[in-house]
């Protein structure tokens, strides 16, 4: 942990309790009481057999992490936790408070200390990730201080959850009105480049406002998988663990336009530009959507809540993918081709498919617009029958360039 200031920070700052009675009992003593990190001990007359001192182990340190998660928390939470984490056979599990420490200051070195000789397990985290001005440097802190598989359970509050919260009681034209500034200020002005360092000497970081695909992709960008989350008295908690170490993003993007991975000719990987339709960090979050809804019968994550309310415009209306001109003047795409799908996507194609569309660059406008065939299985089916045509005359593309638009103006096709 030498030289990490982020997990300084983050123990300087937040940790409240490390349980672990083991030594404790194991030695022929008993853990009384637990406050922070003064324990309270007595001597027992007699040290306790190994089984004994097992079972003590285990009944009193699953005593005291209910005891502190109950009270850092709710029931509901106690128990949506227990689902996800056996309490009395973790070893060691680290808990954080929502609290800042006024009543209980801790100094680095003594945590910094106790940490190093644990072998932490988990860790609960009480604190809003709302809360946190670098969000994506704490997940990394936190996962520095856990082993491979180990767990992380934290919680945030949505932007629907948070108007929920501050503007129920409201009239609808004024609640609306709020939630639009609310909008333009905490997560466009933000997100720019030259209005973001004056909003945060503003606001000092002290409130994000987050989306939920946001907080997820950021945990699987910085080495988690997602397990499960819930939400628990408009809170959203969730349960993701260590499977690696964070990963190296280059520049997240915020703004209006985006950059895709997608497969290109020859399986070279380009970068295709869009319009944004998605929250920020949507990209690290696909293949979990995709495993735990599936795919509309159009071949789109169903259920996706990686969408924002004017992406689905945007898409319902082809806007989002006007930038693609951009990939048509590099020499990218061609104006009509086969789709250019992440890689997530191209490996569950056919192989027979794999293989021919590899042969030729995507294209802005794909064969199922111009054939009307836009359902899952249409897609394949569309891409086959153009690449077969596209062997047997030179004015395919132009035919289904063709095909398309009349199929777009005519309202024949709708984007999702």
């Amino acid at each position: 942990m030498g030289g990490n200031t982020f997990s300084e920070k983050l123990i300087e700052g937040n940790v409240c309790h490390l349980l672990n009675g083991e030594d404790f009992i194991r030695k022929g003593y008993q853990l009384v009481n637990i406050n922070g990190f003064r324990s309270n001990v007595q001597r027992l007359e007699k040290p306790p057999s190994w089984e004994e001192a097992s079972e003590t182990i285990h009944q009193k340190r699953k005593g005291l992490i209910v005891d502190v998660i109950s009270r850092e928390s709710s029931l509901p939470v106690l128990h949506y936790i227990e689902e996800n984490l056996h309490l009395g056979k973790i070893n060691n599990i680290l808990l954080t408070s929502r609290l800042y420490l006024d009543t209980n200051p801790l100094t680095l070195s003594n945590v910094r200390a106790v940490i190093m000789g644990s072998d932490v397990r988990a860790i609960i985290d009480f604190k809003k990730t709302n809360h946190t001005r670098y969000i994506n440097k704490y997940f990394k802190a936190i996962n520095s201080l856990l082993p491979d598989a180990g767990i992380y359970i934290g919680n945030f509050e949505t932007n629907e959850q948070r108007n929920e919260r501050v503007y129920a009681n409201l009239i609808t034209p004024v609640k609306q009105l709020k939630i639009l500034i609310d909008f333009l200020f905490h997560r466009v002005i933000p997100k720019l480049s030259f209005t973001k360092g004056l909003y945060f000497r503003i606001t000092k970081g002290k409130y994000r406002f987050l989306s939920k695909a946001e907080v997820l992709g950021r945990l699987v960008s910085c080495g988690f998988d997602i397990i499960d989350f819930r939400v628990i008295h408009g809170l959203t908690y969730f349960v993701v663990m260590k499977t690696g170490e964070p990963k190296e993003v280059v520049r997240p993007t915020y703004g209006p336009f985006i950059r895709l991975n997608r497969v290109g000719k020859n399986g070279k990987m380009i970068r295709i530009y869009k319009f944004r339709t998605m929250h920020p960090f949507s990209e690290f979050i696909q293949d979990f959507v995709v495993k735990m809804n599936g795919y509309t019968d159009k071949g789109k994550p169903a259920h996706d809540f990686r969408l924002t309310t004017w992406g689905k415009w945007f898409r319902k209306h082809w806007i989002d993918e006007l930038p693609q001109i951009i990939n048509l003047l590099k020499g990218e795409l061609k104006l009509v081709g086969v789709r250019p799908l992440s890689k997530t996507r191209f490996n569950e194609l056919p192989e027979d498919l794999k293989v021919s569309r590899v042969l030729t660059k995507p294209g802005c406008i794909p064969p199922y617009v111009s054939l009307n065939m836009p359902s899952d299985k249409g897609n394949i089916e569309a891409e086959r029958i153009y690449l077969k045509e596209k062997t047997q005359s030179h004015f395919t593309d132009l035919r289904y360039f063709f095909l398309a638009m009349n199929n777009i103006f005519r309202r024949k096709i709708i984007s999702e």
